[in-house]
């Protein structure tokens, strides 16, 4: 802790560690992904935490997040979670890095990414261009880049598994 003028404080790391234990799952969550999203901490960081104080009261609800095979940073990529294994599809690495880039999902075996584009996120003219040329880098080092919206993936996730189950069918001939 240290303190900004008279103020005390800590690392968003260890913010989210502290109040681990008073929150609901839920709750928790949607800290650790907001944090993440407004790029506070990384996953990395939270570990770090837990590392340094690991009988703190909130370190094993946080641990279990960090643990979970699907841990994620935004709702979407949990949704993402859920149709994939309803489909019987395979689940990727989230936020992975790939050839100097960090894509929202990957399935390295099968040379598949897939981005989330967010208005929210990409609506900038340099995020635009960024994306764009992430895209065309992974592509000339034959991956395949899918790209998806919250609607598809909340209004037509038929069409998002249907695109992603042929991807990897693609990859694997």
């Amino acid at each position: 802790m240290r303190d900004v003028g008279a103020i005390p404080v800590t690392a968003p790391a260890r913010t989210l560690l502290d109040n681990a234990a008073r929150l609901p799952a839920r709750e928790l969550a949607d800290a650790v992904e907001l944090a993440q999203v407004k790029r506070l901490v990384t996953k990395r960081d939270i570990a770090a935490a837990i590392q340094r104080s690991p009988r703190r009261p909130g370190a094993t609800a946080l641990r279990a997040l960090l643990e979970e095979p699907a841990f994620t940073r935004s709702l979407a990529e949990r949704k993402l979670v859920a149709l994939l294994r309803a489909a019987k599809l395979p689940e990727p690495l989230f936020n992975a890095d790939v050839e100097g880039f960090e894509v929202d999902a990957l399935w390295p075996r099968q040379r598949v990414a897939l981005e989330f584009d967010s208005y929210s996120f990409h609506a900038t003219r340099s995020a635009f261009e960024r994306d764009r040329r992430k895209s065309a880098a992974l592509t000339r080092k034959r991956y395949i880049v899918l790209r998806t919206t919250w609607r598809e993936l909340t209004a037509q996730s038929h069409l998002l598994i249907a695109r992603t189950a042929e991807a990897l069918a693609l990859s694997a001939r």
